[in-house]
């Protein structure tokens, strides 16, 4: 019985180490427990939970640093080395963070793109959706979402498609037995006909057994971009077609088990209309609908901010000014105001409910 109680009275020094730990382990399980209640899966309940148990170790590992019976000159130096080691790790892992937030920064006072524009960033290409202080996102061709750090974007090349318009072409190599001239004009009424301002022709290479060809014309509604490409190369085969253009190379034509006046030319079909059809108007609302939602509340935003502006200009009006429709402007601006407002938590709440049932990888 002596033993025991020895054992105990020297225990007796650990005994506020030992619960500082169970307190510790009891925060965290509440901690746990508030988190999740009302919280379903793929949320960002699991990366806040993560953080409270981060916060809650290293708060319990100084606490216990502190409270352990050893003298004062080791309850120093282990101090010194807990203090050491994660200095060691946040400067480590400090650099790739200053360096991204720097270069966030360096990105809102350059302004060379903005949500909704389309880039191109080494073999990613896609329309920017979020622009962060750490990294920015974009939405693929794919409808896929990427991150990029903001290091990226400011140590490689960024190529930004203009909101103004840009051009966009396609290239065909064909036979030395057809004209240029010929082909020249196929291909600027296949650029005209995908509904492109300024079309051009260029003799991009003259090879061993073909000549390639390039069409190129201005779109200015850039974000139709993936339908007029598609577009563009559709009306390059309907009207090379109808001019008796084949469009295969001699190599293949040479070595075919096939009558030699025989053309490798499709039937046309009894009724065309060059205007895109209901499937392929839908492709961008599809693949970039997160980029077209940032746009939108961004456009939702600047009005916000211009009502608000004409607002405060109201409010002290020129002198001479009718006040009775100073007033009904006044009101009209604060029921747009209010509208936009409302428009603008709609879209945030919808975009939270999105990010919310999005799975968790």
């Amino acid at each position: 019985m002596d033993t025991v109680l020895d054992k105990l009275i020297l225990g007796l020094p650990l005994l506020p180490a030992v619960l500082v730990i169970l307190a510790a382990m009891v925060a965290s399980r509440l901690m746990h427990r508030i988190l999740t209640r009302h919280a379903g899966p793929g949320t960002r309940a699991e990366f806040r939970l993560q953080i409270a148990h981060l916060i809650i170790g290293l708060s319990t590992t100084i606490v216990v640093l502190v409270v352990i019976p050893v003298g004062p000159e080791l309850r120093g130096q282990l101090l010194s080395l807990f203090g050491i080691m994660l200095s060691a790790a946040i400067a480590f892992a400090s650099t790739t963070f200053v360096g991204n937030v720097m270069a966030g920064m360096m990105l809102k006072a350059v302004r060379n793109f903005r949500t909704g524009d389309f880039i191109r960033i080494n073999d990613q290409f896609g329309r920017v959706t979020e622009r962060g202080l750490l990294s920015t996102e974009i939405q693929t061709e794919d409808r896929d979402l990427v991150t990029l750090p903001n290091l990226i974007l400011v140590t490689n090349p960024v190529k930004v498609v203009r909101s103004s318009g840009t051009v966009i072409s396609a290239e065909v190599s064909l036979g030395f037995d057809v004209h240029h001239e010929t082909i020249e004009q196929a291909l600027l009424a296949a650029a005209e006909e995908a509904k492109l301002a300024d079309p051009f022709v260029l003799v991009m290479e003259l090879g061993d057994f073909s000549v390639l060809y390039r069409v190129a014309g201005l779109l200015e509604e850039v974000t139709q971009l993936l339908s007029a490409r598609s577009r563009l190369r559709v009306c390059m085969l309907d009207h090379l077609h109808r001019n008796g253009v084949e469009i295969v190379s001699p190599n293949f034509m040479n070595q075919r088990v096939l009558d030699p006046a025989e053309a490798i030319i499709p039937s046309s079909p009894a009724a065309s209309s060059p205007e895109p059809n209901k499937k392929e108007a839908k492709v961008e609302a599809m693949v970039f609908d997160k980029a077209e939602e940032a746009v939108s509340l961004d456009n939702l935003q600047r009005d916000v901010e211009k009502t608000r502006h004409d607002i405060a200009a109201l409010a002290d009006p020129p002198p001479g000014s009718d006040p009775e429709q100073v007033r009904r402007q006044q009101e009209m601006l604060a029921r747009k105001l209010a509208h936009l407002e409302e428009a603008i938590a709609a879209e945030m709440d919808r975009e939270k409910r999105d990010d919310d049932n999005e799975p968790s990888e």
